[in-house]
């Protein structure tokens, strides 16, 4: 998501540089602090547990999402509510408050013949888009997790299901 940019006025014609952006009028500590309805933009980085990094905004614009929107995770979203703009934090967010427990109900079978009329061929770690049954416009991802002589094993939990998650925040704008 785009960060706004200011703009300043056009460039003034005798001195032939530009006249510095209108300044807004200082923000109280309530501004600048992410609460409920605010719309806020953020740096992140996520790790796992090995350290490895699952997203990051770094050499991107920061995300932006209004706090209380369900835009992101629990976990993220508690995590910045309360911040103040320039703060950052590391935060250790549980499966409940992220993408939830594994769920061994959403691993399912379907024949191989299926994906071959399909048009696939079934490769183990393969990511799949399902057609959603109530939201046809939607895809849910599907992992292939097993290749059998007649069924193909899909695993439809999000990938970070199950998984506790850290993020290191920096709050940098509230609107």
């Amino acid at each position: 998501m785009m960060a706004e940019e200011e703009k300043g006025e056009e460039p003034n014609p005798e001195t032939k540089e530009a006249n510095p952006a209108p300044q807004n009028a200082p923000r109280s500590a309530a501004q600048s602090t992410a609460s409920d309805g605010s719309t806020v933009r953020v740096h992140y980085k996520g790790t796992l547990a090995d350290g490895s990094v699952f997203d990051t905004s770094e050499g991107r614009e920061p995300i932006s999402f209004t706090i209380g929107g369900r835009q992101v995770v629990p976990g993220f979203e508690n995590a910045v509510r309360g911040m103040k703009v320039g703060d950052k934090k590391s935060v250790n967010v549980k499966p409940a408050e992220a993408y939830g427990d594994r769920n061994p109900q959403l691993i399912q079978k379907v024949p191989v013949s299926v994906m071959k009329q399909s048009g696939i061929e079934p490769q183990k770690g393969m990511v799949l888009g399902l057609r959603h049954p109530q939201h046809p416009e939607m895809q849910l991802p599907a992992t292939i997790v097993g290749v059998e002589e007649e069924f193909v094993v899909l695993d439809l939990n999000h990938p970070l299901a199950g998984k506790e998650l850290t993020f290191e925040v920096e709050l940098v704008g509230v609107d």
